[in-house]
């Protein structure tokens, strides 16, 4: 699969000559001409690596900008229901199914209006701020 081109230009930048220079897609495995205009380009804002990609498949990656989440089986840390998560899980942490997660996030959501909480202290852990202060803060 031989392929002929009929020039190759040569484009001069900052004492540097670049010739078009034919390289390999990885994704579909074509051939695609790096051309000595891309390359200045890419000389001028200091890319380090040439491209990967040809057009076509660049243009694909870019149009399908849509991202897959992983679902993976699993059965719940708590209750033992199989369900499905949108992450492939870290071994040796808790996988809970969705109610248990709710409940979980409901036992450790903050106490009721009227109980006494941490408000007046900065949320680094420093001093009480002032009542001046608290009420400029929003």
């Amino acid at each position: 699969m031989s392929t002929v081109f009929e020039s190759v230009p040569i484009v001069q930048s900052a004492d540097l000559e670049f010739q078009d220079r034919v390289l390999k897609c990885v994704e579909c495995g074509g051939d695609f001409i790096f051309t000595a205009a891309e390359q200045s380009f890419f000389y001028e804002k200091q890319f380090k690596h040439d491209p990967k990609h040809c057009k076509s498949c660049k243009a694909k990656r870019a149009s399908g900008n849509v991202r897959t989440v992983t679902e993976t089986r699993i059965h719940c840390s708590e209750c033992g229901v199989e369900t499905t998560v949108p992450f492939k899980p870290t071994r040796g942490k808790p996988v809970l199914c969705r109610s248990c997660f709710l409940k979980q996030r409901a036992v450790s959501a903050p106490l009721p209006s009227g109980q006494p909480t941490d408000a007046g202290k900065i949320s680094a852990g420093g001093p009480p701020m002032s009542r001046a202060v608290q009420g400029t803060l929003g």
